[in-house]
């Protein structure tokens, strides 16, 4: 007897037998191989007496064969990982190992006398097994990937070797079958592929998936006359968001972000989450901008609808910048950047919008990417000077406080003022460090300044509210430098927004109260032009309210503006508060604001933003600069 194969890519096994020979197409990593010697014994005698292998004795075994060789060719059979199965010439299954019962659910008294068709799976067509049959008769072997039927049904994947085994006529006798369940194998690699292409908390495809299929469209676009429009979608606030909601809850309120996404759009659109709190939407076969301007309405007002949270209801809201292929850029990377681009000019208009990309907007983007390489390079080389404006007391006209102002002191520009450089400092996390610098400049004049001119002076330092983000109670540091310095608490007052308040969390505070602890004063910087609140100055132990400068600058008798800061100076004092009023230009106001019960003034009338050496002269003169 002949066997037709030939050993494959992987070394065979082999057993210490006399006159043994490998089937090398069953060779394959991990693959359990048998001596041929038995083999060829076995195909002998089975069509006398059909054998389960692993109960090899009732197999009728020449006499010849030592005992050493029976016992090792029937463990092998019998502790096969492998799946074994044999037929004959008519293609019926004579003899198959424990390891195939096992692997297909199937008994052997079940297959016995049966064809292999039983065990094709409708994950292959009748033309698949037809050519593999035919590669079998022809080549004498076959290796590859199948998709198995095991009793219950269930479809499994499998690597299947076959050869055929011939006698001396070259007549097929048997067909030698070995497979393994590569189930475990499919679905870890089917874990991986999901992991790489879609979004563990939304499931949405992320990043790699969206640049796939943007690709794909672009591609079809180009092969007919139509569109495809990508809309960056940002989730507005998130951030603040995350700092007064546990995680659990921040979490479904981005998945139901990204539901609501997605029904606003078609099922043949792609919505993938590429960050945190950005979405990116691919419509495909629009007719230009009017389809992805609906599309942005129906975005904006369904995630509009507040989603509630306890007993409260927290709203969100989006900035949606849009771009359009071909028109905008030649490929998916340059609309990926351009619909950024245009999201980042919504998000600055004041977000709930959105935008179209412009050839403007590209270059402001570009600008802002120096700006921001610049900005990191002030910060590695503190490039950053503190400019200081007097608050005067309304009813002495004597400096009693001020206001420390960062500057950034640019190579080639020259002053650049806190309007250029703040907000890009929030977005690339670089204001905890500027913050901090300004904080210990700020209490190392004062600590002069005390010293050596005027022991109750006060210097407010502005706080942005993402310092407030950070994990650990940072408060801590502040006074104790405070403490270094030999600088008490009240020598220096924190300027905060309403909307820190309005978006607090107990660790925000934790950190506020750690500063009134200290004798740290705080005050509400541009109050009444966010969301001003009557409970949160009840609730909050704050010192100072400052009326912004929109109030001051067209204050004049029997003026709306003059009833609303009569209104602001009584409340302020019912609750304890002192008043600053800004931006005072003119003597008509410093005289109304004082006439009111305003305790102190800032503004241009009294003095512009001075340097440390010119507001030490102005300190030490003890009077105003006008």
């Amino acid at each position: 007897m002949q066997i037709e194969s030939k050993p494959s890519g992987s070394e065979c096994m082999r057993f210490g037998l006399r006159g043994q020979r490998d089937l090398g197409a069953a060779a394959r990593p991990g693959a359990d191989l048998f001596a041929m010697t038995w083999l060829d014994r076995v195909t002998q005698h089975a069509s006398e007496q059909d054998s389960v292998f692993g109960h090899v004795d009732t197999v009728a075994l020449p006499q010849d064969l030592a005992e050493f060789d029976r016992r090792q060719a029937e463990l092998v059979y019998a502790h096969s990982t492998e799946a074994i199965m044999i037929t004959d010439g008519q293609n019926r299954i004579v003899a198959v190992n424990p390891a195939f019962c096992r692997m297909t659910g199937y008994a052997a008294s079940d297959v016995l006398g049966m064809e292999p068709s039983m065990l094709h799976s409708p994950h292959h067509s009748p033309s698949f097994y037809r050519e593999m049959r035919r590669q079998l008769e022809a080549d004498g072997q076959w290796e590859g990937e199948v998709w198995s039927r095991r009793k219950s049904g269930e479809s499994f994947p499998c690597w299947f070797s076959m050869a055929c085994v011939r006698d001396a006529a070259s007549v097929v006798q048997r067909r030698v079958s070995l497979f393994s369940d590569q189930s475990t194998r499919k679905a870890s690699e089917a874990l991986i592929w999901r992991q790489a292409n879609f979004d563990g908390l939304t499931q949405l495809p992320n990043r790699n998936m969206l640049c796939d299929r943007l690709a794909q469209e672009c591609k079809k676009v180009d092969a007919k006359e139509c569109s495809v429009a990508v809309l960056a979608v940002h989730l507005d606030h998130l951030e603040n968001i995350k700092e007064g909601y546990p995680q659990p809850w921040v979490e479904r309120l981005v998945r139901e972000a990204a539901q609501r996404l997605v029904r606003s759009v078609r099922s043949t659109d792609t919505v993938a989450r590429v960050a945190d709190d950005c979405f990116v939407v691919l419509l495909t076969g629009t007719d230009g901008a009017a389809r992805a301007s609906q599309a942005a309405q129906n975005i904006l007002h369904r995630l509009a609808q507040p989603l509630e949270n306890d007993a409260s209801m927290v709203a969100m809201s989006g900035s949606i910048g849009i771009t359009i292929y071909p028109g905008d850029a030649g490929s998916g990377d340059e609309l990926l950047q351009n619909a950024q681009q245009a999201m980042y000019s919504a998000c600055h208009r004041g977000g709930n919008q959105f935008d179209f990309f412009t050839p403007a907007l590209q270059r402001a983007a570009q600008q802002r990417a120096n700006t921001v390489r610049e900005l990191r390079t002030a910060v590695a080389e503190k490039q950053f000077c503190l400019q200081f404006q007097p608050l005067v007391a309304l009813d002495t006209g004597r400096i009693v406080k001020a206001e420390a102002l960062v500057r950034w002191n640019h190579p080639e520009r020259g002053m650049v003022g806190p309007g250029e450089f703040i907000t890009l400092a929030e977005e690339h996390h670089l204001i905890h460090d500027i913050g901090d610098w300004v904080f210990k400049e700020a209490a190392a004049w004062t600590h002069k300044w005390r010293a050596e001119l005027a022991p109750g002076l006060q210097v407010s330092v502005n706080k942005s509210p993402l310092q407030f983000s950070r994990t650990h109670n940072h408060a801590a540091d502040w006074i104790a430098h405070l403490c270094k310095l030999g600088l008490p608490g009240e020598a220096i007052a924190l300027e905060i927004t309403e909307g820190l308040l309005l978006n607090s969390t107990s660790a925000i505070d934790d950190c506020l109260r750690s500063y009134r602890d200290a004798g740290i004063q705080v005050a509400i910087d541009d109050f009444g032009t966010g969301y001003s609140s009557l409970s949160y100055l009840k609730r909050f132990s704050l010192d100072i309210l400052k009326i912004d400068r929109s109030f001051v600058s067209n204050l004049a008798p029997d003026s709306s503006d003059l009833a609303l800061c009569q209104a602001m100076v009584a409340m302020a004092h019912a609750l304890g508060l002192k008043v600053v009023a800004e931006g005072i230009e003119t003597a008509q106001q410093r005289d109304l604001l004082a006439a009111m019960g305003c305790d102190y003034g800032q503004g241009y009338l009294f003095s512009k933003p001075l340097s440390p050496e010119q507001f030490e002269q102005a300190l030490a003169r003890n009077a105003c600069v006008v």
